[in-house]
């Protein structure tokens, strides 16, 4: 791990031996607590506090959280060891691996941060983050984190899809308080994230994406980098690698079509980036 204490604190894995990749844990107090002592995990986390206050060390940095707060950890982060006031407070505490969200990950700590909705856990570089959500809103964050909570606790048919997409939906929820709430992100971001979406696919560079939204090229790069802690590059090249894994998972598409199809003209150099981002070629990732 990197420095600054992380390389004494242990490493928690996501448990995954049964059911979808996401687990809601709710209670008052320490019944909310999900882990004691110092550590840090490459499963990514979120609190929200529906009353009450509680403290979290993160990074050696001290956070108050109130009422409406949201709390969001990316993997990686040194969280310290609990004490009687870290909990208290009614809270609901969500935590899952990247490949709950983008099922084609190719490791946590890699790759969670090419996706668009988990761009709030902190992006390049992540750190914790405090969101808060308006007052309107919280009757219906309450009943979603409770709709989720009942999926994976009762288990019907089709609980688990069920629970992928409430998670689904827990994110986009998570993603506009970076809009709508006290840490705002600039609008302009989420236009670069549309033409990315429609276009990733063609030969897409940073004039293009600039000349969509009706920017200069030095104006975007700053905003987006700003915001999300990532180029616009960086993101175009992330789509086309979430792409690339889908294509390579759920097709028989050669790799040389599969280069095409995610906006790549020359299969060398798709393999180029490919083997950056994943550490292996597209071949032996299949």
């Amino acid at each position: 791990m990197a420095s600054g204490g992380r390389s004494s604190v242990p490493l928690l894995g996501y448990d995954r031996a049964a059911g979808p990749a996401v687990t809601v844990q709710h209670g008052e107090g320490l019944a909310g607590r999900p882990f004691s002592g110092a550590h840090a995990h490459d499963f990514l986390m979120l609190s929200y506090v529906v009353a009450g206050s509680m403290r979290r060390r993160v990074d050696g940095r001290e956070w108050a959280l109130g009422e409406g707060d949201v709390f969001v950890l990316p993997p990686g982060a040194v969280v310290g060891a609990a004490d009687e006031g870290e909990y208290a407070a009614d809270t609901w505490i969500v935590f899952f691996p990247a490949d709950a969200v983008d099922p084609a990950a190719a490791a946590s700590l890699v790759s969670w941060q090419g996706h668009p909705l988990l761009a709030p856990f902190g992006g390049d570089g992540g750190e914790a983050r405090r969101l808060h959500v308006p007052a309107d809103d919280r009757p219906a964050w309450l009943a979603l984190l409770t709709e989720l909570a009942d999926e994976l606790r009762i288990r019907r048919d089709g609980y688990a899809d069920a629970a992928r997409a409430l998670l689904t939906l827990l994110l986009v929820r998570v993603a506009r308080l970076g809009i709508d709430g006290r840490e705002q992100v600039d609008p302009l971001v989420s236009q670069v994230f549309a033409v990315i979406e429609e276009r990733f696919a063609e030969d897409l560079s940073l004039r293009d994406v600039a000349a969509a939204v009706g920017l200069t090229a030095g104006h975007l790069t700053t905003v987006v980098r700003r915001s999300t802690g990532r180029t616009v590059q960086q993101w175009i090249t992330e789509r086309r690698m979430r792409e690339a894994r889908r294509l390579l998972a759920e097709t028989s598409l050669t790799v040389a079509e599969v280069a095409g199809k995610v906006g790549y003209r020359d299969p060398g150099y798709f393999q180029r980036r490919f083997r950056a981002a994943h550490g292996t070629s597209p071949g032996a990732w299949r």
